[in-house]
This record gives C-alpha cells, structure tokens and sequence, in this order.
C-alpha cells in the first residue's frame, strides 16, 4: 500500500489502479470506494484498461460515485477496444439488452466473442445462448454447446444447467442422462435451484 501510493501519486497509471484495488477492497486500508474511484479514474485517463474498466462499473453501479451510464459506457468502450475480457463483456451485454444503447444482438455477439475467445466465462455463456437462440448469429447448436461446454468447466453455473438441459433433451448433443446428471449436479452443488430441482424430478 505504502509503495504503490508512492508510485500513484507520481502519476503511474498500474499503481494508480492497484492503489484503487486496495481503497475498494481495505487492503492495507480502510475501505473507501470514493477514494478508490478517484484512482481508477486518474489510471482510466492515463488510457490504463484496466482503470478503465474499473471506473466503468462504478459508474454503472455507482458505487463510489453518482451513477452516469453515458459516461460508464464510454469507458467501457475504451477497455474494450483495449482488448480488456471484462469489458468486452460488459459491452456485449449493454448491446445485448439495449441498456443505455440501441439494442444490438450483433455487436453484442462481437463482443461476447472477444471476450470469450480470452477465456472469460460469462461471455462464453451468452455466446453459447446466441448460437443456440440464433440471436445475433444464425443458429448453430453445435456452437452453442462448445461455448457451454467451455463456460461450463470454468464452474459458470447458468452454463452448467444449460449444458444438462441439452443432454437431458438431447437438444444439440446426443442425449446422456448421465452426463444431464453429471451437470446438474455441479451447479446443483452451488445451490442453484433449478438444478436442485431438475435432480428432484429425475429422482436422483
């Protein structure tokens, strides 16, 4: 704490965003979340993705700071185009809801893409929906589920119900109860209902 304050107040970009990680979290610190917006902004303005990203969910939630929505997804934007997984993420989702921006599946798939392609989980979950749902890229159950099956054994719980639903009905892989069990199980073990349910029903 003591050093990377030194390094922030000095103008450095990273040690103003870890500086801002540690206000968030107290670490070293007490927690402070105005204290640490102020450095993910100082980092964001540095051009820091990272900082960017940072100040762009703060501004979403407005923890910290007032909410600014228009604000928040300008900066998602620069994180993004940064190559930044969480804010790729993040964008695909505003496009994909039409939150603060005109709704667009197509954009939203772009970046969920991004996003997914660096391993990011949730962005694999929604592309593994789009293919299956068709929305923003035709239709393409096979995709869906190497996208599910991908978020899945990174622990994403709404992929691992899903990727039990399509073995439980077959729909896009040969049908398994096995392997439907296998998944519901998982996310079942994370307390989601709907998986506790599904076991239920299958008397298992």
């Amino acid at each position: 704490m003591k050093w990377y304050r030194k390094a922030a107040e000095q103008g450095y970009a990273k040690a103003q965003f870890c500086l801002g990680i540690y206000c968030k979290c107290g670490y070293g610190t007490k927690k402070d979340l105005a204290e640490a917006v102020k450095w993910f902004r100082k980092a964001a303005e540095q051009g820091d993705p990272l900082g960017q990203s940072m100040l762009s969910d703060a501004l979403f939630t407005g923890l910290g700071v007032k909410k600014n929505k228009t604000e928040a997804l300008m900066w998602a934007h620069k994180a993004a185009e940064q190559g930044t997984p969480i804010a790729q993420y993040t964008l695909g989702g505003l496009y994909f809801c039409g939150e603060n921006v005109k709704m667009d599946k197509v954009e939203a798939v772009k970046w969920f893409r991004k996003a997914a392609e660096q391993g990011n989980a949730d962005a694999q979950f929604m592309l593994g929906v789009c293919y299956g749902k068709g929305e923003g890229v035709e239709k393409n159950k096979a995709e869906a589920i190497k996208w599910l099956q991908a978020a899945a054994e990174k622990g994403n719980i709404r992929a691992q119900f899903r990727l039990a639903e399509a073995y439980n009905s077959g729909d896009g892989v040969d049908m398994d109860l096995a392997m439907a069990v296998f998944w519901y199980r998982k996310a079942a073990d994370k307390g989601f209902e709907p998986a506790k349910i599904a076991l239920e029903e299958l008397g298992c």
